[in-house]
């Protein structure tokens, strides 16, 4: 298994396709901060509607390229503070909006737990319960915080 970096000029989707044919099984993509460069390009209040549309279709033929190829996707999303919440509920929420929830299938919220813990929050998944799973991050892997 590897890990390829693509370079800038190959970030299209035809040159994702492409490599899934042509360097093996590729079973997985991970699309590291989806929203990272709508939310440059598209910084104002003004501009949502519009961001919001072209996140859409990005996410649309992400969603159509991952079933033509059989692979996974994984998006890596940023989360921002909600000043407006309650302190029983989140105070951070997912950033770009229901465009970004509807094409996700399940969401997992990762957060920093107690000390190297860490906990992985299930909150979105059409087949399984909402739950949480503390893991720690270590030179073996991933493990159980037991």
């Amino acid at each position: 298994m590897s890990c390829l970096p693509l370079p800038p000029e190959k970030r299209t989707f035809q040159s994702i396709a492409a490599l899934c044919l042509t360097e093996g099984p590729i079973r997985v993509i991970i699309v590291d901060s989806v929203i990272a460069l709508f939310r440059v390009d598209f910084s104002g209040r003004g501009d949502l509607s519009v961001r919001q549309q072209k996140l859409g279709r990005h996410l649309s033929s992400l969603l159509q390229m991952a079933s033509d190829l059989n692979v996974a996707v994984v998006l890596v999303n940023q989360c921002m503070s909600d000043p407006g919440a309650m302190a029983m509920f989140a105070t951070v929420k997912p950033v770009g909006g229901h465009v970004l929830a509807h094409a996700s299938t399940t969401r997992v919220h990762l957060k920093k737990g107690r000390g190297e813990e860490r906990v992985a929050k299930l909150f979105d998944s059409p087949s399984m319960p909402e739950a949480e799973c503390p893991f720690k991050i270590t030179n073996g892997g991933i493990t159980d915080t037991d």
